[in-house]
């Protein structure tokens, strides 16, 4: 090649072992984040529960949901978008939610059970992908954004972030020390971390940390509460080669209220990447394969890890960054780090192993995570240029952050009989939506700060709103 910073498409002319090499690192780039959202998750219900989990939300599931839900993406969008489907962190409110619920058919419920009732209300989240999407391929993006401008999904997406805030706080307090060394490795590789490293700083600072744990336990170090700060047991009982601990979801309106609202957070994320990944490529993926197309193969992955008890799925931004440093776009790539995954997931002392991790560790990474999605949130705000001085945005935003963070134990009512509870998260979602659609002064045009709308991934310029525009 005449220059080494040539875009490359199609990987095959560098042979399969650096094709291997280079999914490898696609597949360690979403590493780090995609099996943090079990590890998590399992927290939460085994803190609610009283039990850990034995099947589904496990890392091997996790592991094998992302290999072949990317598998099933590539399948829906032609072969043609290099993207990799992670776990997805939206969702974690939700488990959150489901964990502490304790009224009506969830007040004895055992751990397991509610997991599986947590994955049907992912599922449903998944099928309405395939609705948006139809929408989507209808009438155009920009028609269906204005119904959510950035002053519901701004506060909406803080309220995510803080909501979760808790947990974070709890898990570091079991080692302040190890929490931090987590934190400050993930801000210092972000910061200053060059090359590979600078795009997989929570994979370094789980890696660091674990190792500063390893060498604490093996001086005989204890948690502030006596505890050991690492166990074993489990690694040396477990198998070298095994089915991953499948769980078909279970059903119920309330699990299904709390989960599915998600969704609309994170279509917006999967427009977002989209409109990234065709960046970096330089590709229009959104008209070809178009994105009712990704949608759909996004929607049908998240779904179908529902159904066998994973987490949702949604595209990495991580293995955007990848493609960017490597310059290697072939979707190919990609699904050589699809393989691998499922393969990992076949190997139970492997999962074990990383389900060893100290919370303390979970709670640093945690700092930033949560912060982060927050952050997300008030820059959508601010990139948006969302009027805070009118009276009228200011209620929309205010009544939203109330909903959002001041039912903590929900919103119950009956129907039918039937006991149905909707989140907090999912009141800041109806409350914000109905006030934008009913209160009289709205002054967001979409498509009016293009820059803005691109930051949330959600402009896309159809040749109608030009017409619009024109008149």
């Amino acid at each position: 090649m005449k220059n080494s910073n040539e875009p490359i498409y199609d990987a095959r002319k560098l042979g399969i072992p650096k094709m291997m090499i280079l999914g490898i690192q696609h597949m360690f780039a979403m590493f780090g984040a995609t099996i943090l959202v079990p590890i998590l998750v399992a927290g939460y219900f085994q803190e609610a529960c009283g039990e850990p989990l034995s099947r589904g939300l496990t890392v091997s599931v996790t592991l094998f949901c992302a290999g072949f839900g990317t598998l099933i993406f590539h399948l829906c969008s032609r072969f043609k978008v290099p993207a990799f489907l992670g776990s997805s962190f939206a969702f974690l409110g939700g488990f959150y939610t489901v964990a502490n619920l304790k009224d009506g058919i969830y007040a004895n419920m055992n751990v397991n059970d509610k997991v599986a009732y947590a994955c049907g209300g992912i599922v449903i989240a998944g099928l309405l992908y395939l609705v948006v999407a139809l929408i989507f391929k209808l009438v155009g993006v920009n028609r269906v954004m204005k119904f959510l401008p950035p002053v519901v999904t701004g506060p909406i997406i803080i309220c995510i972030g803080l909501s979760l805030a808790p947990s974070a706080v709890s898990n570091a307090s079991t080692n302040w020390l190890i929490a931090f060394v987590a934190l400050a490795v993930i801000i210092i590789f972000n910061i200053w971390g060059k090359g590979m490293f600078k795009i997989i700083p929570i994979l370094m600072g789980v890696l660091i940390s674990y190792v500063f744990a390893l060498i604490l336990n093996a001086c005989g170090v204890t948690n502030p509460d006596g505890s050991a700060i690492l166990n074993f047991a489990s690694v040396s009982s477990a198998k070298w080669v095994g089915l991953p601990p499948f769980q078909i979801c279970k059903f119920d309106v309330t699990a299904i209220l709390v989960m599915a609202p998600i969704a609309i957070a994170t279509m917006m994320e999967h427009v977002g990447d989209m409109s990234a990944i065709s960046a970096t490529v330089g590709k229009n993926y959104i008209e070809d394969p178009g994105l009712h197309r990704t949608l759909m193969g996004d929607g049908i992955a998240t779904a179908f890890a529902g159904f066998i008890g994973g987490p949702a799925n949604t595209t990495y931004g991580e293995n955007t960054g990848v493609l960017e440093l490597s310059k290697v776009y072939d979707p190919r790539v990609i699904r050589i780090a699809a393989a691998l995954a499922i393969v990992l997931s076949f190997i139970p002392k492997f999962s074990a192993i990383i389900s060893t991790m100290p919370s303390a560790i979970i709670g640093g990474v945690s700092f930033m995570l949560y912060g982060m999605i927050s952050a997300i949130g008030v820059r959508n705000v601010v990139e948006n240029r969302v009027d805070l001085t009118k009276s009228r945005n200011l209620i929309i935003a205010g009544v939203i952050f109330v909903c959002g963070l001041g039912f903590s134990d929900g919103l119950t009512f009956h129907v039918a009989g039937t006991s149905v509870t909707l989140t907090a998260l999912a009141v800041a979602a109806i409350a914000g939506i109905l006030l934008n659609a009913i209160l009289p002064g709205n002054d967001y045009s979409f498509g009016k700060h293009p820059e803005g709308d691109r930051s949330r991934g959600v402009y896309v310029m159809n040749s109608d709103d030009e017409t619009e525009d024109e008149e």
